[in-house]
C-alpha cells in the first residue's frame, strides 16, 4: 500500500482534510502527533498503512514552555509607553514599539555633529538585585552615558536601553525603566526605545543585565576637545553623590571579606543614584560660549582621577589635584578603612567625592564658580594644570598620561 503523507496546514487557523475526507481545524500553534483515538491515517506526519486510527493531533511545545513569555513582554511595553512619552522631545518622529526610532536634528544647529556613548552600571547592579532596590539603577544607567557625552559639550538627544533577564518580571522591569525615564528627564533626552531580552537558562533567577546607549549633538564649532588647556588653568570639581556606578567590585569584596551586612543607612549610601550633570553644565556652556571659556571637561568614572583626567589634556601637561580641597563622603572612608585600601588605589578606583571636572582659564574661575553655584552646584576649585615636568606640592596628586604621583 502506498504511503499517505500528511501536510501540516499554514500557521493561521485553516481547514484541512484527513484521510477519510473529514474536515478538521488546526490553530496557529505547533503540532505533535500522539496516540489516541483520532483521524484514520494520521500518524507522526506519515502513515504507512495498517491501523493508524489511534493517532490524534495535540498541541506541542510553545515559546512560553521554553521560558519566554511574549505576553509579559507585551504587557511591559504597554506599561512603559507612557514613561517613554513623558521624555518626549519635539525632534522625535515616532513612538515606542516600532522596529526603530526616528528623530530629526534640532533646527538651531548650523553644523550638527552627533556624539555617541554607551555604558552599563557595573556590579552596582548586583547590590540592587540582591537588596531589591530597583527604582534608581535606571538613573545610574542614564547618568553613565549622558555624562560621557556631555564631556564633548554635546547635549544628550536620544537614549536607548537594553534589559536582559532569564524570566521577565514585569513589575521589576517597570521599576527599572521608570528610573531610566527619570534619568532621561533630568538629562532632557528622549527615551527613544530599547530592547527587552528574555533568555531562559542564561541568567539565574531574579537577575537582569542593563546597558544604555546615548546619542547627543553639538555644534562643530562648540566641540570641547581640551586642545587649548594650558599650565595655570583651574580645575573645578562638581561633587558626586557617592560611588556613582564604579568600583563596586572592590566595594563588594571589602564587604564580603569583612562580613559587613549593610543596614538601611549604608545601603542608601551604596545605592545613591549617580548624579546627572547635564543641565547645570549645559547652561554654563551656553553662557561660556558668550565669553566664559570652558576648555575641557572630564567625567570621573572607572579609573578615578588617575585614569580619567589625562583623557582631557595632552601629554605635555599634568593635573595637580589638591586632595584637601573637598570633604570625601563617609562611604569612601568606610571602604578604605575596612579594606585597608592604599590611597593611590582609592584614587585610581573611585571618584572619592568628585564626579565631574571642568577646566577653565584662571581669570574665568570666579565667574564659572558663581554660575555653577547659582545653578545649585557646590562647585569648588580642586587643582590646576601644570607642565608635565612640574614638581608636585605636598598633599597633592599629580596626574599625567605617563602616570600618577602622590605627595
Amino acid at each position: 500500500m502506498a504511503p499517505h503523507r500528511l501536510v501540516l496546514p499554514d500557521v493561521r487557523s485553516s481547514l484541512a482534510i484527513d484521510f477519510q475526507g473529514r474536515p478538521s481545524v488546526h490553530r496557529r500553534r505547533g503540532f505533535a502527533w500522539t496516540r489516541a483515538a483520532a483521524p484514520t491515517g494520521v500518524g507522526a506526519g506519515v502513515c504507512y498503512g495498517g491501523n493508524c486510527s489511534n493517532w490524534r493531533a495535540t498541541v506541542g511545545l510553545t515559546y512560553r514552555d521554553s521560558g519566554v513569555d511574549v505576553d509579559a513582554g507585551n504587557e511591559l511595553v504597554r506599561r512603559i509607553a507612557p514613561l517613554a512619552a513623558s521624555t518626549h522631545r519635539a525632534e522625535m518622529l515616532s513612538g515606542i514599539g516600532g522596529f526603530a526610532a526616528l528623530a530629526s536634528l534640532p533646527t538651531r544647529y548650523r553644523e550638527p555633529i552627533l556624539v555617541t556613548g554607551t555604558d552599563g552600571v557595573g556590579t552596582k547592579l548586583r547590590l540592587a538585585i540582591d537588596y531589591h532596590r530597583h527604582d534608581h539603577i535606571g538613573e545610574d544607567l542614564v547618568a553613565m552615558c549622558v555624562n560621557d557625552v556631555l564631556v564633548t559639550g554635546a547635549e544628550p538627544l536620544l537614549f536607548l536601553d537594553y534589559y536582559a533577564t532569564g524570566a521577565l518580571d514585569v513589575d521589576v522591569a517597570e521599576r527599572v525603566i521608570a528610573g531610566i525615564a527619570r534619568g532621561c528627564s533630568q538629562a532632557n533626552c528622549a527615551l527613544a526605545g530599547g530592547e527587552t531580552a528574555e533568555m531562559p537558562g542564561f541568567h539565574r533567577a531574579g537577575d537582569y543585565e542593563l546597558a544604555g546607549f546615548c546619542v547627543g549633538v553639538v555644534e562643530r564649532s562648540d566641540i570641547i576637545s581640551g586642545e587649548t588647556i594650558a599650565p595655570g588653568d583651574l580645575l573645578i570639581g562638581l561633587p558626586s553623590s557617592g560611588l556613582h556606578a564604579n568600583g563596586y567590585s572592590l566595594a563588594r569584596r571589602v564587604m564580603d571579606d569583612r562580613a559587613i551586612a549593610p543596614d538601611e543607612n549604608l545601603l542608601a549610601q551604596l545605592l545613591a543614584p549617580t548624579r546627572i550633570y547635564v543641565k547645570p553644565v549645559l547652561e554654563l556652556l551656553r553662557n561660556a560660549r558668550a565669553g566664559t571659556g570652558v576648555k575641557g571637561m572630564c567625567h570621573i568614572t572607572g579609573g578615578g582621577f588617575v585614569d580619567n583626567l589625562p583623557r582631557m589634556f595632552g601629554d605635555h601637561l599634568s593635573a595637580c589635584i589638591d586632595l584637601h580641597a573637598w570633604r570625601r563622603p563617609d562611604i569612601f572612608a568606610l571602604l578604605q578603612q575596612a579594606g585597608d585600601i592604599d590611597e593611590m588605589e582609592m584614587l585610581r578606583t573611585f571618584n572619592n567625592g568628585i564626579g565631574f571636572v571642568l577646566c577653565v582659564a584662571e581669570e574665568q574661575g570666579v565667574s564659572v564658580l558663581e554660575e555653577l553655584r547659582d545653578a545649585g552646584e557646590q562647585a569648588m576649585v580642586i587643582g590646576r594644570m601644570v607642565a608635565s615636568d612640574a614638581a608636585p606640592a605636598a598633599g597633592t596628586l599629580l596626574v599625567s598620561a605617563a602616570g600618577a604621583q602622590l605627595v
